[in-house]
């Protein structure tokens, strides 16, 4: 009892959900219609997406504020292998970033001398999971679905950056990468206040980056929730089309937002009746492989590397969509 009131009144918000419906209600707008069904959800998925991005980016930037650049690429460097790997992947957690906020630290962390696996597995993580995501999937999606999500994607980015590195592609970043001289100053240690004013404007500049992205997938999932027949989404991303997976993932990369922005439309896909893995494929796709972030990306690393990349993010998370709707019905709660 005590979880299900977490998962959803606190994380969920449902009180929040009434509380709209009650208001558009007493201004004469009827709830059950299209118009009013998708002006309610837009409005409770805008507002409960607002609260925990802000709270959760505060508190998660000001726990960042005790891992600044030089000091997480000194304790980088102290594993090897594949634990390297795994440490760069949750570093990745702790960096509230989208895709292309990422790419500075990739390249940082890359003129410093780390290795190319390492690097990436920062990469692939840092926008496909954090724990903002986790929190808002916990509320949306329930508790076992977020888990799978974030362990799956840490496992992706592990794969993905030790496949890297086996291959031997160092020689495929650009040179004015390895020649940037890393920074070996000591880091300034900050007071309370400072971490909490570093948390505050942390807030406020990925609250101003990100609320754009919040709007316009709020909107497209409140199109999608009201005014998409079920029967065409079933048959398009449901268990009737066994490409769905591979459909979702390949229309998704070329997209570009943040999570948060991604997940009312995923909430939308899945109520209308498109398989779990299917959904979850898509979110991944749009957050890691963004075209804006591609391009970037390219200024720092040759054409085979980048496309290496993409290839190996691609066919991982097609492999855990598949594996997502699999095991849908064990994992939903």
């Amino acid at each position: 009892m005590i979880w299900d009131f977490v998962q959803n009144q606190l994380l969920g918000m449902k009180w929040l959900n009434a509380l709209v419906a009650r208001a558009l209600g007493s201004a004469g707008v009827d709830v059950s219609s299209r118009w009013g069904g998708s002006l309610n959800f837009f409005i409770y998925d805008v507002i409960k997406i607002t609260i925990l991005l802000c709270t959760l980016i505060f508190v998660i930037s000001y726990i960042q504020s005790y891992f600044p650049p030089e000091r997480s690429r000194r304790i980088m460097g102290r594993f090897h292998g594949i634990w390297a790997d795994c440490a760069a992947a949750l570093l990745g957690t702790v960096t509230p970033f989208c895709s292309c906020s990422s790419i500075p630290l990739f390249i940082g962390f890359t003129s410093a001398g780390l290795p190319l696996g390492v690097t990436f597995s920062f990469l692939i993580s840092s926008p496909m999971v954090d724990l903002g995501s986790l929190v808002i999937l916990t509320g949306i999606f329930g508790a076992r679905v977020a888990a799978a999500y974030v362990l799956l994607g840490l496992v992706i980015a592990v794969a993905g950056g030790t496949l890297i590195e086996k291959m031997r592609m160092d020689g495929y970043v650009e040179d004015f990468i390895r020649q940037v001289k890393g920074v070996d100053a000591e880091t300034a240690e900050l007071s309370a206040r400072e971490r909490l004013l570093y948390a505050r404007g942390q807030t406020v500049f990925t609250f101003r980056k990100v609320f754009p992205y919040i709007l316009l997938g709020v909107g497209i999932g409140a199109f999608i929730h009201n005014w998409l027949p079920q029967s065409w989404i079933e048959g398009v991303l449901g268990s009737g089309n066994p490409f769905g997976v591979v459909l979702a993932t390949l229309v998704g990369v070329p997209m570009y937002g943040d999570i948060f922005g991604t997940i009312p439309v995923a909430e939308a896909l899945l109520y209308k009746g498109a398989r779990l893995g299917t959904v979850l494929s898509f979110m991944m796709a749009v957050t890691t492989l963004s075209l804006p972030s591609l391009v970037m990306l390219r200024k720092a690393i040759k054409p085979r590397l980048l496309w290496t990349f993409v290839t190996v993010c691609t066919v991982g998370i097609i492999i855990v969509g598949y594996a997502f709707n699999a095991m849908q019905f064990f994992i939903i709660d």
